[in-house]
């Protein structure tokens, strides 16, 4: 007998050049009066935050701008964050940016609607009540935040990111409008959809994986190697980032429902410890840790270098599947992704500390094959 799954994704999903202009009106949907837009300082600082906040007054809504989202957003903005929303009576929220704003958003929301602060919904749905309202405005086509059950927030005393997966945390509404990628520089443009092509190889591999999550994943497969350098070649590419939104929309959607592995595990710790990108993690880690996962999943490995568009007629299953993994690394190489970790700082000392914390991470459930604290070590020292 199979095990029981579920699909969970936002009720509302929007696409499309001009799609940002529906945000006052899905507000005012949601009886919303006052709304408190979480954002960060370069958005901000580029007049993004005041353009949203007028098409949202224009509903009928007011609304007050927090322009203090950080890169890894910590346990300190999530409680500044909930001290603005109070502080404005706001009854709703509004996220504009990449990952980091959604989560900060996602935190700030969980906390208002359930008292406490942030490090008590750290794990699997730890809240009890639903959020405020969450409208999601993605900048970046990586994260897939805007859509998801998942919020990550780093504690700055543990220097570790905290995986929140709480149903509760689903955005009421996402939008994504490429036109607000198009400024996108090359390197944010290769990490975030490197960290898309992430999700969607590790919801493929998770124990967790079904019909629906395969769908989506092999979608994203299709996608990024044409797509993803095209965008990083030419950041005004419209055709490039609009198919981006949906690849990483589609991984999202993926890893949302199928959970992630290894990569997302160590990724956290590393990001977490060195303030590192996210998405320059995952891309570093996902070759080696891929490599480690062939055992028991080498078909789903030969499929996804099917989908990756290379050619695996005659082959064996375990040649096709390296071929997968090889084309990863090419795409990383191709974008100029860092090598490995050491040259962002990572110390050789700090490793058992970042695989204890590996292990104990949540996204760590569902990848396929089970590590030793040694085998995640080794994976970081690959890494290096």
């Amino acid at each position: 007998m199979t095990k029981q799954s579920s699909f969970s994704m936002p009720s509302t999903n929007l696409f499309g050049v001009g799609s940002i202009q529906e945000t006052g009106k899905r507000l005012k949907d949601a009886n919303a009066t006052k709304a408190l837009l979480v954002t960060d300082k370069g958005l901000f600082d580029l007049g993004l935050a005041d353009r949203i906040a007028d098409i949202v007054k224009e509903a009928g809504v007011e609304v007050e701008i927090f322009p203090k989202a950080e890169p890894n957003p910590t346990d300190e903005n999530v409680a500044e964050g909930v001290e603005a929303y109070k502080a404005a009576n706001c009854d709703a929220l509004v996220s504009l940016g990449g990952g980091s704003s959604h989560d900060a958003a996602k935190g700030i929301g969980i906390v208002v609607s359930n008292g406490g602060t942030i490090h008590d919904y750290e794990g699997v749905d730890q809240s009890k009540n639903p959020m405020v309202p969450l409208v999601s405005i993605n900048t970046t086509a990586g994260t897939a935040s805007e859509m998801t059950k998942f919020t990550i927030i780093t504690d700055k005393k543990r220097s570790v990111k905290m995986a929140i997966v709480d149903k509760h945390v689903t955005p009421l509404v996402s939008i994504n409008d490429p036109e607000l990628m198009l400024g996108l520089p090359p390197a944010l443009t290769a990490a975030t959809g490197l960290d898309a092509l992430t999700h969607a190889v590790e919801a493929y591999m998770s124990t967790d994986a079904n019909a629906l999550t395969d769908s989506a994943a092999e979608k994203v497969f299709e996608i990024i190697p044409e797509f993803l350098p095209r965008a990083y070649a030419n950041g005004q590419d419209v055709e490039a980032r609009e198919q981006m939104v949906f690849a990483q929309f589609l991984g999202g959607m993926a890893f949302n429902n199928a959970g992630l592995g290894y990569v997302h595990a160590i990724a956290h710790q590393m990001g977490g410890f060195y303030n590192l990108p996210h998405g320059v993690c995952n891309a570093i880690l996902l070759p080696h840790v891929s490599r480690f996962n062939l055992v028991g999943r080498e078909d789903r490995f030969a499929k996804l270098a099917f989908y990756l568009g290379e050619n695996i007629e005659g082959l064996s299953t375990l040649e096709a599947a390296e071929k997968a993994i090889e084309r990863i690394e090419r795409l990383a190489a191709d974008l100029n992704i860092p090598s490995g970790f050491a040259e962002l700082g990572a110390k050789e000392e700090d490793i058992p500390t970042l695989a204890a914390n590996a292990m104990k991470d949540v996204t760590a459930a569902t990848n396929p094959r089970k590590a030793r604290q040694s085998d995640i070590e080794e994976l970081i020292r690959q890494a290096m």
